[in-house]
């Protein structure tokens, strides 16, 4: 070949490979732009301006339209969420609203929910601050270190850091199990067995995946401000838990519900917790700072998500909800969708793969299109298998929040950053 026609044809691939990159990093920045719009112009604004309760903290309910349910009891989690979504916009915006309404979520927190008494976290309180359900959930205490441990990250706090470290001491010595680890679900005022299991009274299993994921995050977030060694060792127990009790390691599912003894009690797919815990997974396995126990991570993330993406995406776009046996629940919960974006990212910056970042930015049209409220701002908690909203479903609600969608907006635009 001569030379010059080796140099065309070298710079014709530089210029290919370069051209390449460009669009997808225009695509990439497309999609982080778009998202973190959201995030804050929507998202974030509907709280602030919907939700702050004049005579206290945040109203429990709010109908679509923003309009507050006045009498509508308040949550812990919630209440926790709200906390932790404002501490961490603060924390990465430095808007000072996002800070008022962090110190203002953390205040009423900590005077209103934690139990001065016995410790840990009540369940719902009245309206007007006053306790309703002062049952024990171990799923609450988790978002409470969550959102305690991020205001102390944003802020510098050391109040929230020490209620977070005393609600973690709480968790260790009264909701850890003594014979077989873990986290026991449910508990009264006074750490004594209850009537019923589960924070709707309905369930029959002493341990879910579902809590124990959510003690996962709590626990990576809290070690990452608070590097102490007792809580390294029950971070990395936790990572062994979810990857040995509560994962399937042939079907790439993660088992639901469990008695005490870690035994499956249903034959259950939930594919937005799949791909949740697959990111939350490698998040978690960083912040350990121990390679093996990454890579072990790491590929039973990709197993997650691929597994949630086959099974669970549908020809609308969207991701369903679950399947229950051979029945399958196919609506669409605004949770799910922003989990597989963030999932999905991360599952790009696992492998390099472009599949899965595709699979992000068609999840991302599908919200733009069919989740989004562009009427009355926020996103619908509900779509249904026909791509129609649930219009009368509330904004906010126990499990309305800005938590999931703000996560995904925080997450992506932290992600794509580079």
């Amino acid at each position: 070949m001569k030379k010059h026609s080796f140099t065309f044809l070298l710079t014709a691939i530089l210029l290919s490979v370069f051209s390449s990159a460009s669009a997808q990093s225009a695509a990439t920045a497309t999609l982080r732009k778009e998202i973190t719009a959201d995030l804050k112009n929507n998202i974030l604004a509907f709280w602030e301006k919907h939700s702050v309760d004049p005579s206290g903290g945040f109203y429990g309910s709010l109908e679509r339209d923003g309009t507050p349910i006045p009498n509508a009891p308040k949550g812990g989690v919630l209440n926790a969420r709200i906390l932790w979504s404002f501490s961490t916009a603060y924390r990465m915006y430095g808007d000072e609203n996002y800070r008022m309404m962090a110190d203002r979520a953390q205040r009423y927190f900590i005077d209103h929910f934690i139990d001065p008494q016995y410790g840990g976290v009540y369940w719902l309180i009245k309206a007007d601050g006053t306790p309703l359900n002062t049952d024990k959930q171990t799923y609450g205490c988790s978002y409470a270190i969550y959102g305690l441990a991020e205001h102390f990250r944003a802020t510098g706090n050391m109040e929230s850091l020490q209620r977070a470290i005393d609600v973690y001491h709480t968790m260790e010595s009264k909701i850890k199990d003594p014979v077989s680890d873990g986290y026991i679900e449910s508990f009264t005022r006074s750490w004594g067995t209850p009537e019923k299991l589960g924070y709707d009274g309905d369930g029959v299993a002493t341990k879910t995946m579902n809590t124990h994921i959510h003690v996962l995050e709590a626990y990576t977030l809290l070690y990452k401000v608070w590097r102490d060694t007792g809580l390294r060792q029950r971070l990395a127990k936790i990572i062994d838990l979810l990857t040995t009790k509560l994962y399937d390691s042939k079907t790439h599912h993660l088992i639901l519900y469990c008695d005490s003894n870690w035994k499956n009690l249903d034959d259950i797919d939930s594919y937005g917790h799949d791909i949740e815990t697959a990111w939350l997974l490698t998040e978690a396995a960083e912040a350990l700072g121990d390679p093996a126990v990454f890579e072990k991570c790491k590929k039973i993330s990709l197993d997650l998500t691929n597994s949630a993406l086959k099974e669970g995406l549908a020809p609308l776009g969207g991701m369903i909800y679950e399947r229950h046996k051979d029945k399958f629940r196919r609506d669409f919960s605004w949770w799910c969708q922003a989990e597989t974006i963030v999932g999905c990212v991360n599952a790009w910056q696992l492998t390099g793969k472009q599949s899965y970042l595709d699979s992000a930015k068609r999840m991302w049209e599908f919200v733009k299109s069919r989740v989004i409220d562009k009427e009355y701002g926020e996103w619908f908690r509900t779509v249904e298998p026909d791509g129609t909203p649930r219009y009368k479903e509330p904004k906010a609600s126990m499990w309305n929040c800005p938590y999931h969608n703000s996560r995904m907006g925080f997450e992506i635009d932290a992600r794509l950053s580079e």
